[in-house]
């Protein structure tokens, strides 16, 4: 079966972070395609304990943004297949397909998939940076703070 770029591009922006994309190219036994939930299901269990335990659990703000990050990197792979010339494409998931074969060309569904995982992956990108930082800014200040202010006990 020869595989499409751009049904390639749209697993990877809607289900990277579960691995479809992976499966769909190489197939149930690919190892990064199994390992890519666990990152996925991390963020997710840190948004959970947000919801639970608010704002100031500190182990949500080293999970949440493994959901973040895993999303933004789905979103550039997509953009990488969606960018992908059919030659080099076809050369590497269709080898005995011809260059030019249609599963390797561009149209607009490929455009629209490069342009929305552009948007919402930068988007995703800067969030979870942002959160990341500002959670560690606030817990050296808080830490600066311990450190500064004298100790009661004799």
């Amino acid at each position: 079966m020869r595989k499409n770029k751009t049904l390639a591009a749209w697993l990877a922006f809607l289900g990277g972070p579960l691995g479809l994309h992976r499966f769909y190219l190489y197939g149930l036994g690919d190892l990064v395609g199994w390992m890519l939930p666990v990152p996925t299901a991390l963020g997710l269990y840190g948004i959970q304990r947000v919801q639970q335990l608010g704002q100031d659990d500190p182990v949500s703000w080293a999970l949440i943004p493994l959901l973040g990050f895993t999303i933004s990197g789905c979103a550039l792979v997509a953009i990488l297949y969606g960018l992908a010339t059919p030659q080099r494409w076809n050369a590497r998931h269709n080898p005995d397909a011809n260059p030019d074969a249609p599963p390797g060309r561009t149209g607009w569904p490929t455009i629209f998939a490069i342009a929305t995982a552009l948007m919402v992956g930068a988007a995703v990108l800067m969030a979870s940076l942002a959160y990341s930082f500002q959670h560690y800014f606030e817990y050296q200040i808080e830490e600066a703070r311990k450190i500064s202010q004298p100790s009661d006990s004799p």
